[in-house]
Order: C-alpha cells, then structure tokens, then sequence
C-alpha cells in the first residue's frame, strides 16, 4: 500500500479536489447555512468518496465541544439500570452525542476515579443514575463545571437538576391495591433508612393504612437494605410477629425475591398464604415463582426524561429543576386473597437456616 493511500483523507485534500477553499469544505461539512446548498452538497459527496473521515478530536480542540455525555451508575450489576441506559443513549445518539460510562460502586475512591475519567474526557455534561452521590462525590463533579441531571437521586441534593419516580404514589398504589383484594394485616420490608425513596414509600403504606382506618403494627415494619437477603430476613421476623400479617409489601423486586424464596423454604404458599408485593419491575420480575406483582418504575422514560433535560441545559434553556414521573401497578401472581383464618403456622427455622439482621447498605437498593 502507497504512503498516499494510507494517508487519512484531510480537509485540504477535498478542497484541492473541489476546488474550493478548505475553510469552505469545513463549513459545508458542518452544515453552515454560509454555503450555497448545491455546493454544499457536492462537497459531501466528494468527502464521501475520498473516504473523509473526521477528527473529532481536532474537532473539540477548535469548537471547545467534544460531543460526549458522561453516565455515571453504581454497578453494571444492577438489572435496574438497563432501561434508564437504554432511555438515556436513544436520545444521545439523536441528539448527536455519545455516551461515557462510568460506574462508582459505592466506593469513594472509585467514585472519585470516575470524575477524573469523565473530566479527562472533556464530557460536555453528566447524568449520574447512581444512588451513592452525596458529600463527597457530588463537588468533584460540580468542579467539572458542565451541567448535570441525576436520576432517582437518594439524598438531598440542593441546585441540582434531577428526575426521579415518584415513590410515595408507587407504595399508595402496591397498599390500596392490597386492601382491595381484601387485606387489613399489611407488612412493609424496608429498603435502607437513609434512602428518599425509602422514606417516601414507608409514608405512602403507613398514610394509606391510616386513611383506611388500620394502624399499622409496629412489627409490620421490618429494616432492610434493599438485597434479596433483605427479604429472606424480613420474613422470617413477620413470622415472629404476634399478629401475622398476610401480604408484605417489599422495597424493592430484589427484596420481594428473597421474600418469596424465604417463605417457600418455610412451606408457605404465595398468594394462598401470604403475598407479596415488589417495586421497580425489573427484568426479573416477570420469571420468579410464582411471577410477581410489583410497582413498575418508568425507567426507561427516566433515562430519556433526564437526557432531554440536559440537552436543555446544553443549550442554555431554563428547565424544570425537578422532576417526578408515575408509576404503575403491573399485577401478576403472587397476589391474592387474604388466606381464611390466620395464616398458617410454620415451624421455625432452625438456628443453622436463620439470617442474621442484614447490614445497612451504603448505597441503597441498587439504584431504586
């Protein structure tokens, strides 16, 4: 192969060929309304069969844009990322940007390795869907001094633009749907005590109770952190419960599956004797047994949402600082009836099968 042929096709090249100036090819290439359009046409044609491909690093040096948008979430781990990702690249790439992922893990010194890698990607903005920004992490991020949107944002984060679910309508809708296949003894799992989203749920179950006349035992209530083992030990301590309860409503789907695999190992049927109720419908949702009924968060539409919002400020318009998106009902089986009677007694777990309390997690649920 000639040394010409290997050569990257340049701007000058088309110019020479075109016989145009090259601050001409460069216009017609960026779409400036400056070149006459049957010009601007022919240069583009020609770019495309010279091979031109551009320099979006020289690019970014002269328009001081480099056209990349940077996602930070928790855990390539988390199943409930995937449509918030999917939501946010539609857009991106609509938008003419691309997108870099970062992930924090929950841990400070990855987190803050994250901001030096978005930083020396010159990102022209950042979305942050993950849970654990807060004292530490959000000035890094701040200093790199592009607009940023954070999606279900789990602290307090004033001046920051953000899109969330709206949590306390998603727990008003799992406990009166509950009351209404006939339940008064309903339980709440809880996700992890320092989560806004956990703070809104619990307010929605316990206001719903109260407006149906029903207070709450107090052993209804049981902490958890947002994990499957959340569930395992959440059920095991309602067992205990003087009152039984006979549906649980569960912080989160990973919480309901270590629910609903808990009181298989103790003989207990769902829904004939006991449901449970998730949120967030992850993908999993659907394919546990028996599948589950849960509160569907609009993850995709939150990924598009906050990446509109950002285009917004890229482009130096006023946006909404905040906001929340419903949620929905999705009703599969594992759902039902109140069981008649109580529900049924269980031998207790011997002291070898027994989950000890689980650990308050650092970060939330994964990112619900």
């Amino acid at each position: 192969m000639s040394r010409r042929a290997s050569r990257r096709v340049s701007i000058k090249d088309i110019a020479r060929k075109a016989g145009v100036s090259h601050s001409t090819v460069s216009r017609a290439l960026r779409g400036s309304p400056l070149v006459n359009p049957q010009t601007a046409e022919r240069i583009r044609r020609l770019a495309a069969r010279m091979g031109y491909v551009p320099n979006a690093a020289a690019r970014s040096l002269v328009t001081a844009r480099t056209g990349i948008i940077g996602l930070v979430i928790t855990t390539l781990a988390d199943p409930f990322l995937a449509e918030i990702v999917r939501g946010v690249e539609e857009v991106a790439l609509e938008a003419g940007y691309r997108l870099f992922l970062a992930t924090s893990n929950a841990d400070p010194e990855r987190e803050l390795a994250a901001v030096r890698a978005l930083a020396e990607s010159r990102v022209e903005g950042v979305i942050v869907a993950s849970s654990r920004v807060g004292e530490l992490y959000l000035p890094h991020l701040k200093a790199l001094g592009v607009p940023i949107v954070l999606i279900n944002h789990q602290r307090e984060a004033p001046l920051i633009y953000s899109v969330a679910s709206d949590s306390y309508q998603g727990a008003v809708l799992a406990v009166s749907y509950l009351l209404r296949l006939g339940h008064t003894r309903i339980a709440y799992i809880a996700g992890p005590p320092m989560a806004r989203s956990n703070q809104k749920r619990l307010a929605g179950y316990l206001e719903t109770l109260q407006a149906a006349g029903i207070t709450p035992d107090p052993a209804w209530i049981v902490e958890g952190n947002g994990r499957p083992e959340a569930g395992e030990w959440g059920i095991q301590r309602l067992l205990e419960a003087p009152l039984r309860p006979t549906a649980v409503f569960c912080y989160n789907d990973m919480t309901a599956i270590g629910a609903l695999r808990a009181a298989r190992a103790v003989g207990l049927r769902v829904p004939e004797d006991l449901s449970i109720i998730g949120f967030d419908d992850i993908f999993f949702a659907a394919y546990t047994e028996p599948p589950l009924t849960t509160v569907a968060q609009p993850k995709y539409e939150m990924g598009r949402t906050a990446m509109s919002m950002l285009l917004h400020l890229l482009q130096g318009e006023r946006t909404v600082p905040y906001l929340q998106l419903p949620c929905r009902l999705v009703e599969r089986a594992s759902c039902g009836p109140p069981p008649e009677g109580d529900v049924p007694t269980m031998s207790p777990l011997s002291a070898e099968r027994r989950l000890p309390c689980p650990a308050p997690s650092v970060d939330g649920s994964p990112s619900s």
